[in-house]
């Protein structure tokens, strides 16, 4: 979404629709909440008065609305659904946001030796973790899906269009289009990883240019901030209202990819959200949970599944060569490991968590 488009049950202390708890300062704040790109979405802004505040809230509810209407899977007229429909038949017109999101997946798609992959649709789709209707498929069920996905057959492109206004016979204007083809029929992409980072993004542009100074954007776990905050982790083990850990950021984003969420349960077995392209199951890596901590919100969404998938060693690594980008990863022994660059901003709040050095 271009930066100039405008742009979310309750704030209390612990916020419980998300990976997150968060305590900042009590000045005057206001918030709403709805529900977008499949979870529940919170924005709080300080320091303004009620009417003002909530007209800026309802400007705020239209950015993700945009977003959802364009990149949801589950909205027949979207981008993405009319992507997925055309799959091996035609290229796509798409808006300049979709775009610009296609192509930061398939970026890290790439980045992550195709560990994260946007064409992970037909796999996701099979598994429907998080809707009503998920269960956990037969082996033949997906492995029938798996040549469907390979980032690599997902096509991006801007085309420039040359245009003559004036009737000289010059083309004085360059206007452009863009389109998303998917080379093969029955592949289908999903943004779910990376989509609602974008939405975050986009939120913190429009509250910048209705002058606020101090917010909290919450989509479904995606955290941004604007001004000074504590972010609190969710402990992924013992009780999901719980921190057992605080970030301090200031104009940062957090974002967790962790298998305790969204997950579904057959014969006493719970089976995460995050697929492996690769075979199709969830990931097994002896994760919990990866937090990231970066400027850019879209950035942190991706990497959280990206770093989650490559497991702790290689997606530590992964981190730690980006710039300006941090990392919390939490084992199921409870051990944490921080990112090189990240020490002061950490600290633990359970003692039964231990920081590897």
């Amino acid at each position: 979404m271009r930066k100039s488009t405008p742009q979310i049950v309750v704030l209390i202390i612990l916020l419980v629709a998300g990976y997150f708890i968060f305590k900042p300062n009590m000045d005057e704040n206001y918030s709403q909440t709805n529900y977008y790109l499949g979870t529940v979405n919170t924005v709080t802004v300080y320091g303004k008065k009620q009417k003002k505040a909530m007209e800026i809230l309802n400007g705020c509810d239209e950015v993700v609305k945009v977003v959802d209407n364009l990149m949801s899977t589950e909205i027949p007229g979207s981008d993405v659904s009319k992507i997925n429909k055309n799959a091996g038949i035609k290229p796509v017109k798409v808006s300049p946001e979709t775009y610009e999101v296609v192509k930061e997946a398939i970026k890290y798609s790439k980045l992550s030796d195709g560990n994260f992959d946007v064409s992970i649709g037909p796999v996701s789709d099979l598994w429907s973790i998080g809707k009503k209707d998920a269960r956990v498929p037969e082996k033949s069920e997906i492995d029938a899906l798996l040549p469907l996905i390979d980032y690599k057959n997902v096509e991006a492109k801007e085309i420039k269009l040359e245009t003559d206004q004036d009737g000289d016979g010059k083309n004085e204007t360059f206007d452009k289009e863009y389109t998303v083809f998917l080379k093969k029929k029955g592949m289908k992409i999903d943004l779910g990883a990376i989509a609602k980072g974008f939405a975050a993004d986009q939120v913190a542009l429009y509250l910048k240019a209705s002058d606020v100074e101090k917010a909290i954007i919450n989509l479904g776990g995606n955290i941004k901030t604007i001004g000074d905050f504590n972010i609190g982790l969710k402990n992924p083990i013992e009780n999901a209202n719980d921190s057992f850990a605080s970030v301090k950021v200031s104009n940062k984003s957090v974002v967790t990819s962790g298998v305790y969420e969204r997950f579904v349960e057959k014969d006493g077995k719970k089976y995460h959200h995050i697929l492996n392209p690769a075979d199709g199951y969830p990931f097994d890596n002896n994760l919990l949970s990866v937090s990231i901590i970066s400027d850019k919100s879209i950035n942190c969404d991706a990497l959280s599944t990206s770093a989650f998938a490559l497991g702790l060693e290689d997606g530590k690594k992964l981190i730690e060569s980006i710039d300006n980008v941090e990392a919390v990863f939490v084992t199921k022994d409870k051990k944490v490991y921080l990112t090189k660059g990240f020490k002061d901003e950490f600290e633990i709040l359970n003692d039964s968590f231990k920081v590897v050095k």
